[in-house]
Order: C-alpha cells, then structure tokens, then sequence
C-alpha cells in the first residue's frame, strides 16, 4: 500500500514538471525576438551612431515585423519612389543569382513610362536563392503586390533578399505586411529601413553627401547591409542609394558603373561572394538643380564626386562590420606592371587568412605579406619589392631593411586601422583595397549561421 501512495506522488510530480515544461515553451515561443536572441557584439569599429541623413525629396521609407524568420523582428523595408525618377543599378556577378538579382536585371532593361513610379521592396532572415520555380514566384507575388498597393507598374518594383541560401522564401508574410509598409511610409524612415536589412550585421549602415549643383543642392543618402560573404563582384552587399539630382537613367548608370570598381569592388572581408547582391540608386529629379545633363560639366563631376563619397563611405562601413572584424585594413599597392597585376596582388594579400590571422593576433610577420604577393600571379621581383606597415618600411632589395624594429613594428600592429604598403617597384599602376582581420568570432559567427 506505502509502494502505491510513492508511487502516485511520483506520478503527480512528474505531472506537475510536464505542465511546467510546457508552460515554459508556450511563453518562450510567445516571447519577442528580442528577447530569444543571441546577443550581439557591436563591431569596435562601429560609428558612434547612425548618421542624420537629409530626407531626400520624392523617396518614402517604411518598415515592418513580417516574421519572414525571426518573429518579432523588424525584416522587410520598403522604399517608395516618386514618378518620374530614374533607376539604376549593379548586382552580383555569380553564376548561381538569386531570383530577386535576375529580376531586377531583367527590369533595368524594360523600356517604362516617363511618369512612372519606382519602388525596392528588401527582405531579411531569406536570400530566396537557390530554391527553383519557386524563387521567381515569390519574387512575382512580392513585387505584384507592392505594384497593386502603390499603383505602378510591376516592372517598376525591385526586390531584394538577404539570409539562408536554399530556403523557400515564405513571402506570403511579406506580402500580408504590405498594406502596413503602406501606411507607415514617411520621408524620415530611412534609418528603420536601415536596421530592417541587417543580417549577421552589428550596426545599421547610412551615409550622405551634398553638392551644388547648377541653380541648388543635391542631395544624396545611402543605405547598406554586409558583414559577412563579402567579397568583390558587386555589389558585395545590398545597397540602397537615393538622390533628388536630375538625370538622365543612362547617365546615372554610367556615373555608378565607373564608381564601382575603386568602392565595393575594392572591399574584402572573407571571399566569398554572395548569390544576392545588390546595388540601387534612385534619382527623384526634385532638387532645384539644374539637369545633369553633360557629364564633362563642372556640377556632373560634383555630383559623381558626391555619389563616389557615399559609396566609398559605405563600403568601408561593411568592411569595419566584418564578421568578428576588429581591425581596419588598408592594402595599398603601387608601381605595378599593371592595373589588373596591382588589383591582383592587393587582394591576394587582403584574401591571405596568413595575413588576415596575423593582423587579428598584432603579429608584425610581413613575410606573409611577401608569400601572398608570390602566390598572387602577378608579375613581381623579390629585389624591386618593398613592403611597410604604414609610413615605416619592413623590407626592401630581397632582405628586410638594416634599421627593422620588431618592436615598433609590433607596436603599429596594435592600431585599429592598419595601412600595409606593397611597393612592386615595376611600373606606375596602383590599387588600393580594405580588409579585416580574421578572427575565433567569424567562426563562431558562421558555424551555427542557420541555427
């Protein structure tokens, strides 16, 4: 008889421990993202804040908790752009795009109403890459949807995707948020846009410019995500670029196209290049400015400059945010036989997970610096080449300089923002590029990405 009262207070126990567990459950699934979230470690390089970035004339932001991963979280931005504007832009370069890339491509492309609208509908938490028929399907319902709430045309809609590579994009929830993006646009939303696109990101990215243009100022105001999966082949990245400049969308692809190559073409945090990525600039025409109409003139050169600026801005942004970055890096090569040699040789040395590793650890082993400019298939002379860390030169004549201070030369290594100078001593080419160390926290980042 005692063996069955132990035996019922066992059971009533465990009983009592199963509602507990799954009362447990309940409230955690209920619980805000917030809350269930990993807690993040704000990169060192990171800006004190978001920068004030001037409302662009004819552009609208809105944000919204779609719960495309993540419930709670803020996933899906939307960028309403005035009639008449001009759009351009550059995308990735791989073999394998995502959906989103192939249509935004497809809709650069297509002739449109002068009087069109435009808008870029940006999701997180799901790259909608690599997933078949289906990609282009929700890429359709996405932008199809967005077209009918904003009445333009659908080839005026321009999405993007950002997150796990080969999962279905639930864009059923995008689409049931868009009457909220809707009622939430504002001129002053850009910097919840901002934080809307982040992924593996510790900060939201912005940056601006202002120029005079012929008869007013124009205004220019950027947006970017990247941490991680960064590498050249633009864009690298997502990027949302807005002007009021007048000009034409010919001129404005051709200002954005030669600008690329020195900014997110010049930027590396571990190699790799994304399925998803993309660069869209938006030009409303509402500044006072004249058109920008001759790019020879004297306001098509501010301008450009400006667009440069903020591209440039943005770029090293991505780079000070790298996956576990805590060091930023500069690789500046000159007098190389070639531009292609010089672009070769700085980022071999800028892509070494030797140097990368070296510099996360302060190590002043500039001997990986000379393997990865051997490795990098550029023509180069061990006699003619001179490596330095910042303004103080290491080696030089096949043989590292009488003078060479270990210790000081550690002792620069401690900087946060490091210049390495490879002097190829062959010609007058050059080419600068930016990196980051490599550090345990990029694979801690990246280990458990999906889970």
């Amino acid at each position: 008889m005692a063996k069955k009262k132990d035996d019922d207070k066992l059971k009533a126990k465990v009983k009592k421990l199963r509602a507990k567990v799954k009362a447990l459950k309940s409230d955690l699934a209920a619980a805000p993202a917030a809350t269930k979230a990993k807690t993040v470690m704000v990169s060192p390089l990171a800006p004190e804040s978001f920068p004030a970035l001037p409302e662009i004339d004819g552009v609208e932001f809105a944000s919204a908790a779609a719960g495309v991963k993540y419930a709670g979280r803020t996933d899906v931005m939307l960028a309403k752009v005035a009639p008449g504007s001009s759009i351009a832009g550059v995308f990735t370069t791989s073999s394998t795009r995502a959906a989103c890339v192939l249509d935004c491509q497809d809709k650069l492309k297509m002739r449109v109403p002068a009087d069109a609208g435009a808008a870029i509908i940006v999701n997180s938490g799901n790259a909608n890459a690599f997933t078949g028929k289906n990609g282009q399907t929700a890429v359709d319902a996405v932008t199809g949807a967005v077209a009918a709430a904003l009445d333009m045309p659908a080839s005026r809609v321009f999405s993007s995707s950002t997150g796990v590579i080969g999962e279905p994009l639930p864009y059923d929830k995008i689409v049931a948020a868009i009457d909220t993006l809707k009622d939430r646009l504002s001129p002053a939303g850009i910097e919840d846009a901002a934080r809307a696109i982040m992924t593996t990101d510790t900060y939201p990215k912005g940056a601006s410019a202002e120029v005079e243009g012929e008869g007013g100022t124009i205004r220019i105001a950027g947006i970017a995500k990247g941490s991680g999966m960064i590498a050249p082949n633009m864009a690298t990245m997502l990027v949302y670029i807005f002007t009021d400049a007048k000009i034409a969308p010919a001129r404005l692809q051709k200002m954005l196209s030669r600008q690329v190559n020195d900014t997110f073409n010049a930027i590396t945090v571990d190699s790799d290049t994304s399925t998803s990525d993309a660069l869209i600039v938006a030009a409303t025409g509402k500044s006072a400015a004249a058109e920008i109409s001759d790019l020879r003139s004297g306001a098509a050169k501010a301008f450009e400059a400006g667009l440069r600026a903020v591209m440039m801005d943005l770029a090293h942004q991505v780079v000070k945010d790298g996956e576990g970055a805590t060091k930023f890096v500069e690789i500046r090569v000159t007098r190389a036989a070639s531009a292609e040699d010089a672009h070769k040789v700085a980022m071999s040395v800028a892509n070494s997970p030797l140097v990368k590793t070296a510099i996360a650890g302060e190590d002043a082993n500039w001997g990986r610096v000379v393997a990865a400019v051997g490795k990098s298939g550029a023509q180069a002379d061990r006699d003619k080449l001179t490596i330095s860390f910042g303004d103080m030169v290491v080696a030089e004549k096949g043989w590292r300089v009488p003078d060479y201070s270990e210790e000081e030369a550690s002792a620069y290594m401690k900087n946060q923002e490091l210049v390495i100078g490879v002097d190829l001593g062959l010609g007058r080419a050059s080419k600068s590029v930016w990196t980051c160390d490599l550090t345990h926290r990029y694979i801690d980042i990246n280990a458990d990405y999906r889970s």
